[in-house]
């Protein structure tokens, strides 16, 4: 039996051989190698530009807060110098003396005259009267300047305390009317409580609060009942916060 020859078997071979019938499928293989790198890029550069407007807004938002802290410390600071010129002006007050002085008198030395008749002892006699006749009168002088002088001191009124109270008053939103707030805030009415100056401040997003000041007698209004009756109003109050709280 002849041996088949060399070039048949090679024939054979690439006849075999299927890699150029799938040359299709090799191209798309290459196709998607090099696509790949490109489509993970764009897919990142779309999340860069998406972090970089989260920052940008993050950033936007903690200027206002630190615009709004900066007026909110101008207040305080406002309020608390006013607060101490007071008590400044209530210590100097105190410490005036009240005390009715009364005029100092003296009384004139009494010279003790004697008359002598006839050379007798026994008729001597004191013209002017005796020196325990004019203590007994300045003692009782004295005494009716000293009653005096504590009924006037019982009749001085007391001391009463007070404080001096910042309130933050929240809206529901940016639509609420901020005049008919105020207006209910200050119909809020109690013995010992009187309503101060009151300002618009801005919290975000188009909302502002309202901010008021008072004056309270400790014994007679607290904060807890000030808060209780704000918030009575509940279709304007959201809720009510304590900016600074002094003695006055």
């Amino acid at each position: 039996m002849p041996k088949p020859s060399t070039n048949m078997s090679g024939l054979q071979c690439l006849a075999a051989e299927n890699i150029w019938f799938d040359k299709h499928r090799y191209d798309e293989a290459e196709k998607r190698f090099y696509e790949g790198p490109n489509g993970p890029a764009t897919h990142s550069h779309q999340q860069s530009s998406s972090h970089t407007g989260a920052d940008q807004e993050l950033v936007s938002r903690m200027k206002s807060l630190e615009l709004e802290n900066q007026s909110l410390y101008k207040v305080v600071e406002e309020m608390r110098a006013a607060l101490q010129k007071l008590e400044s002006r209530v210590a100097m007050l105190e410490k005036t003396p009240t005390a009715v002085t009364a005029p100092c008198t003296k009384a004139a030395p009494v010279q003790q005259v004697r008359v002598v008749n006839g050379g007798d002892d026994d008729d001597d006699f004191d013209l002017f009267g005796s020196d325990e006749e004019e203590d007994a009168e300045a003692e009782r002088i004295k005494q009716e300047r000293l009653e005096a002088y504590a009924a006037k001191k019982a009749k001085k009124p007391s001391i009463i305390a007070k404080s001096s109270i910042l309130l933050d008053v929240k809206p529901w939103d940016d639509e609420t009317d901020m005049v008919k707030l105020e207006e209910c805030v200050r119909s809020v009415e109690a013995d010992g409580l009187l309503w101060g100056a009151s300002k618009l401040v801005p919290v975000g997003y188009g909302i502002k609060k309202l901010q008021i000041s008072c004056v309270v007698e400790d014994d007679k209004v607290g904060t807890d009942m000030l808060e209780e009756e704000i918030t009575k109003f509940e279709d304007y109050v959201q809720s009510v916060d304590v900016a600074a709280f002094n003695k006055i």
